[in-house]
């Protein structure tokens, strides 16, 4: 059972930007809600506007999921796709996010703010993002070996895609897209084979639950 003073803060916030004093809006999560308002009040400013929520399953996963979808986002732009097939993994990956964050109990409401669409949006098109960077260069044909060489910081989405495969597997949930990061990042699936089996799926209804 989770320790009731704990807190987690996650949103669309690039720490340079919130550096600069740039306008930042971010939610924080906890099981009281007696202790999110009292991170509420401690780190909202002029410039940085925190929220409050209590739902802690969607705010982690939210903040920890997205950075597969932008491994994805930033692959569709190293090949040189455009703003079509960019909307496309932003739509569809937040489709699989929400699938799996329900199961584990989330408010699917929660990953349309702040810690779900809003980091999403923010990670995969944004150039400070270290996760959009790797599919760059995997996009760009480099191995993922070559791409992690040259950072000097942790991408989380690369661990964070095995987890998400494992996790879907046991609760037995179809996310296509993250599976095929996994596979990218894992098993060495080339990019444009990827792409090509995602686009082949059987049709389905856009809401479908799987």
């Amino acid at each position: 059972e989770m320790h009731p003073y704990l807190a987690f803060l996650s949103g669309p916030s690039f720490a340079k930007e919130t550096m600069k004093r740039m306008p930042t809006a971010v939610v924080v999560a906890a099981t009281w809600e007696r202790i999110a308002r009292q991170v509420q009040r401690v780190f909202s400013n002029d410039y940085f506007r925190v929220y409050t929520s209590n739902d802690v399953a969607g705010v982690e996963l939210g903040g920890s999921l997205k950075n597969v979808c932008a491994i994805a986002a930033g692959i569709a732009d190293g090949m040189g796709f455009g703003h079509n097939t960019r909307a496309a993994i932003i739509t569809r990956g937040l489709a699989e996010l929400v699938r799996l964050a329900v199961k584990k109990g989330a408010n699917p409401i929660t990953l349309s703010g702040l810690a779900g669409m809003g980091d999403l949006v923010l990670t995969c098109t944004g150039d400070l993002s270290r996760n959009r960077n790797v599919g760059l260069g995997l996009g760009r044909g480099q191995t993922l070996q070559e791409v992690l060489a040259g950072m000097t910081q942790v991408a989380e989405g690369v661990r964070t895609a095995k987890s998400a495969n494992d996790l879907a597997s046991k609760l037995q949930v179809e996310i296509p897209l993250h599976h095929a990061v996994y596979r990218i990042l894992h098993e060495a699936l080339p990019v444009r084979e990827a792409m090509s089996q995602l686009l082949s799926r059987e049709l389905k209804s856009e809401f479908s639950l799987h």
